[in-house]
């Protein structure tokens, strides 16, 4: 009889502690399930909303090049640094021109020579000139003497063998001009070439603008094309950005944008759009978007990284939302609202949006209270029964 009772007590004991873990389970699923869900309220307001579309690229200048010498030499002078600013035809470079002035100098002297060859052929032919004219009028006068029988027919032959030979000098000294012109259209041409090869020693800037980078000294020797320095005009700077080709239907030419540094990322930039990529990244299927900086920190250097965001929609007094509350529920966008003490979920209508808030078209009004579970692991339902904080 001892151990019949002591195993009735044993499961007595055993269904007592069943009983207990049920209600506590039961205690835990009635708070999780039904108790007030801890909720963060937002109220709903009426503002302005910007939508925006955003773009990432860099600094870059509309009219930029590099500054080079059409001819080889040693540098002997650099006459600006970078960070200079220039005007159009300033002095930049200067490279050793002592030879190229000899050049000049003897093309000039040459010229000289052909000049002075040129006037002596000249006298030349006044002296044919005047040969030619007495054996003419030797020639006529023979010719009169000899239809008279004054003379005889050998000294008339005499007389036009001179006229021949006077008209054949003349003829000579007219070539020996003409030869002597080329001559000195050659040596001229020669004395402009070694002229602006001496010119081509002193470089000038071809527009005015700004000096961002040096990369010779004096000394270096350097050849047709080589970098000395880089030049940029600043009348039209803009951030060269990647946009997204799914906004492309969005965008126009003029739109107004604001461009962000990330060397200053709490201020925005005015900008425009100045042009649009007509060609697409056929794997990252964005575009270029040419966004016109109208300002620009004290501190910016060309191929820096900036976000350019460009104002695609505005509307005034409209109802908003931040992002972060809006859910999807059935494949629709809606919220919870608060409900005395428990949470309704309400459908809503968006229209414009940004990063951080959107515009509600339908379902919610201004002074309507949005909540939020205020903890990951909180579930909230419709119907629910929640606490604000």
């Amino acid at each position: 009889m001892k151990s019949g009772g002591m195993r009735i007590g044993h499961w007595m004991w055993r269904l007592v502690k069943a009983v207990i873990v049920l209600a506590v389970v039961m205690a835990i699923v009635y708070w999780v399930k039904f108790s007030p869900v801890p909720v963060a309220e937002h109220v709903v307001e009426r503002g302005t909303i910007v939508a925006e579309v955003m773009g990432t690229g860099t600094l870059e200048a509309r009219v930029e090049t590099t500054i080079s010498a059409k001819i080889s030499g040693r540098i002997t002078q650099v006459l600006v640094d970078q960070g200079d600013r220039v005007e159009h035809g300033d002095v930049l470079v200067h490279l050793d021109d002592e030879e190229l002035q000899q050049q000049v100098a003897i093309a000039d002297a040459n010229v000289q020579s052909a000049l002075a060859a040129i006037d002596r052929l000249k006298t030349d032919k006044n002296r044919a000139e005047a040969v030619l004219d007495q054996a003419k009028r030797s020639h006529s006068r023979a010719q009169t003497l000899v239809s008279q029988n004054a003379v005889s027919r050998d000294e008339s032959d005499r007389a036009t063998e001179g006229l021949a030979i006077a008209e054949s000098g003349l003829s000579r000294a007219d070539a020996a001009i003409a030869e002597g012109q080329k001559a000195l259209i050659a040596a001229e041409k020669n004395l402009e070439y070694h002229r602006t090869r001496l010119a081509d020693t002193t470089v000038h800037a071809p527009f005015s603008g700004l000096i961002t980078k040096r990369t010779r000294e004096p000394g270096d020797v350097i050849v047709p094309g080589s970098s000395i320095l880089n030049l940029i005009s600043t009348d039209e700077l803009w951030i060269s950005a990647w946009v997204d080709e799914t906004e492309m239907a969005k965008l126009r030419v003029d739109q107004e944008a604001r461009v962000v540094f990330r060397s200053e990322p709490e201020r925005s930039y005015r900008g425009t759009v100045a042009r649009l990529g007509l060609e697409a990244d056929r794997e990252t299927r964005e575009f270029i978007v040419d966004v016109k900086v109208l300002e620009l920190p004290v501190n910016w250097a060309v191929g820096q990284r900036a976000e350019a965001f460009i104002e695609v929609g505005r509307r005034e007094d409209a109802v908003l939302l931040p992002a972060t509350l809006l859910s999807l529920r059935d494949e629709r966008q809606g919220v919870f609202v608060l409900d005395g003490e428990k949470a309704r979920w309400r459908p809503v209508s968006v229209g414009l949006r940004n990063r951080d808030r959107w515009e509600i078209t339908e379902g919610l009004a201004a002074g309507d209270r949005v909540i939020a579970v205020s903890s990951p692991r909180s579930n909230l339902v419709d119907g629910r029964k929640v606490t604000t904080k």
